[in-house]
């Protein structure tokens, strides 16, 4: 071998390793870029989730059968309840869900057989299997205050709600949301 050939090879060799050396350089600065990404999706995706969709699992079978005991649902903030809307609010540190049934001034009455009425007429409830007056201990007809809602659970003979005076009704301030959206099980996903 010439001495040419011999500086031709080293110099075939040094542009191979430079070649290798900057595909390094690539792969780093591409995988650092991508886990900066990754944070910052899941950064926005958490506040997404903490500030106006809060993700809720149910506990409980005071909902059913509209919802059941493991869903995971999707609420979202606001301050808008219309009578039939499902809520999640606090009570006691603990995250309950409710059926918004009537809001702030309305009059709530109840039938021995479990018919509900507010402001004198009997509300539509398709979302009940079974109708039952349940554990009460205010006097029907009862007046929601102001800034309150009264909730009731659609599983009426086991919910404890805005029926027993030790819970009342529920306060905007202790309200997360409006559960709007069934996450899992996958096979019931969809709009509640």
């Amino acid at each position: 071998m010439s001495k040419a050939e011999t500086m031709r090879y080293s110099v075939d060799e040094l542009q191979e390793e430079l070649r290798r050396e900057q595909r390094k350089k690539q792969y780093s600065s591409t995988t650092r870029n991508t886990f900066y990404v990754m944070i910052v999706v899941a950064a926005v995706a958490i506040l997404v989730a903490t500030l106006w969709m809060p993700v809720l699992r149910i506990y409980g079978t005071s909902m059913t059968p509209t919802l059941e005991e493991g869903n995971i649902v999707l609420s979202l903030r606001g301050a808008d309840f219309e009578t039939g809307d499902i809520v999640a609010f606090y009570y006691e540190n603990k995250l309950l869900v409710k059926r918004c049934i009537a809001g702030p001034g309305d009059w709530v009455d109840m039938s021995e057989e479990g018919d509900v009425f507010v402001n004198g007429e009997q509300i539509n409830e398709p979302y009940i299997d079974e109708k039952s007056y349940g554990d009460v201990t205010i006097t029907f007809p009862y007046q929601v205050p102001e800034g309150r809602y009264f909730v009731m659970g659609d599983h009426r003979s086991t919910s404890a709600d805005s029926r027993l005076a030790i819970i009342g009704c529920v306060a905007e301030e202790q309200i997360v949301g409006k559960i709007v959206f069934r996450i899992m099980p996958f096979d019931e996903m969809g709009n509640i």
